[in-house]
């Protein structure tokens, strides 16, 4: 799963998408170019900061988003079967024993990838 950050419409709308796939974890931003520069860099991060922060989904701290879980569960909505609760909180454990997840903010830490 990878919540989606699209820059290409206004205001940017997030998004999680494959929600099942709770093997992989990151986000994916879209309508931007790898930023260019330092000046391009704030640009974006400015862009993809608000965006998560408006959506209540979590926070940009330079190339890795938090993501908060109860973010990715109320985005997750109907698109989950029975078993993705637990499928989740396997992932949870995973991230914890790598340090990818803060318990004080319950949050899960993903990688972004510009596109």
């Amino acid at each position: 799963m990878f919540i989606c950050v699209d820059l290409t419409i206004h205001p940017p709308r997030v998004s999680l998408e494959e929600a099942a796939d709770t093997k992989r974890f990151h986000v994916s931003v879209q309508g931007s170019a790898a930023p260019a520069g330092e000046s391009g860099a704030l640009v974006y991060g400015a862009l993809v900061y608000g965006a998560l922060v408006d959506a209540a989904a979590g926070r940009l701290e330079g190339e890795h988003a938090w993501i908060a879980v109860d973010a990715v569960r109320r985005l997750a909505g109907d698109q989950v079967g029975p078993s993705w609760d637990s499928d989740l909180a396997a992932m949870i454990d995973y991230a914890r024993s790598r340090d990818f997840y803060d318990a004080p903010g319950n949050t899960l830490r993903a990688q972004v990838e510009w596109s």
